[in-house]
């Protein structure tokens, strides 16, 4: 499944941080459960990606 797949996959995506000083991205779906920890600087990254998805699909690009 590539990037510009449509999926009917429903999931439950939760994120926080754990008692070890991680973000953990969670994503739990009848498939099964995915924990992701990252350390902050990662996820710091990963929000600026989201952002720049985000302003993408909003200038139409």
């Amino acid at each position: 499944m590539g990037m510009n797949t449509p999926s009917e996959i429903e999931a439950e995506l939760r994120i926080g941080a754990t008692d070890a000083k991680m973000v953990r991205i969670f994503i739990a779906s009848e498939a099964g459960e995915i924990p992701m920890d990252f350390f902050p600087d990662e996820a710091e990254e990963i929000a600026r990606e989201l952002m720049a998805a985000a302003s993408a699909c909003r200038k139409g690009s």
